[in-house]
């Protein structure tokens, strides 16, 4: 099979969502590329990421912080509170969805970023907004429901790799903080992963300086993305 050929489009520098007082570059695949599968993997062995029908990988300038991370998932060891995340959510029911509208998912996904993202921009989606920042046209998308009973506490949304899966997004109740649902997630997501047979889980990007970044190094042993290529250790960069 031959290489694909395609251009990388770069946007002008614009505040960091993340860091700051910092300046942020993003590429992105030229959109008119047909995308499918296997070059969504290709890449995202190289450090990108999906975002609906877009492929993209920051590439600032003066920045390196954003580290595109996954997890070898049968080499996993839990933390002692991981495993009691585990254990504490043993009575939830996942169930594997298509990647289309639903209401029910909807007003979830809503609730969420009123009390997550307030303010920030993302808060008051419409419908569509919503089903084009998670899935897309040409990738192996699934919602997995998370049920307590016949309660929904929480969406994974998946896309999956011949040799791994990639953790695009998860919602849930902010009224159920105390079963601390994004971790138990990325735990179900490691234990899915397994199932498949698959290898990695990717957890898109890692940055050290940024709280709700920075919770990904807590998954060990990590891969860090640097230099075109996957290292065991953490990298040792200027920010």
């Amino acid at each position: 099979m031959g290489v694909k050929e395609f251009s990388l489009y770069a946007t002008p520098p614009h505040d960091c969502s993340y860091l700051d007082g910092r300046q942020a570059t993003t590429v992105f695949v030229d959109p008119y590329v047909p995308i499918d599968v296997n070059l969504y993997q290709s890449l995202a062995i190289h450090g990108f990421r999906r975002s609906g029908e877009y492929l993209y990988r920051p590439q600032c300038e003066h920045c390196q912080a954003c580290i595109a991370v996954r997890l070898p998932v049968n080499e996993f060891k839990p933390r002692r509170t991981q495993k009691r995340v585990w254990n504490k959510n043993q009575d939830l029911k996942a169930t594997v969805q298509p990647a289309v509208f639903k209401q029910e998912h909807f007003t979830l996904y809503s609730r969420y970023l009123a009390s997550r993202h307030k303010d920030a921009g993302m808060d008051n989606p419409t419908p569509t907004e919503y089903l084009e920042f998670l899935a897309s046209s040409w990738s192996k998308t699934f919602f997995y429901e998370i049920r307590l009973e016949n309660q929904l506490l929480a969406i994974a949304v998946v896309d999956v790799f011949e040799n791994g899966l990639s953790a695009v997004y998860t919602f849930f109740d902010p009224d159920y903080n105390q079963r601390s649902l994004g971790v138990y997630a990325i735990l179900f997501e490691i234990d899915l992963a397994k199932k498949l047979g698959l290898e990695y889980l990717y957890l898109g990007y890692w940055i050290a300086d940024c709280r709700k970044m920075a919770y990904k190094i807590d998954y060990q042993p990590l891969e860090y993305y640097v230099g075109d290529e996957w290292q065991k250790q953490p990298p040792n960069i200027a920010i």
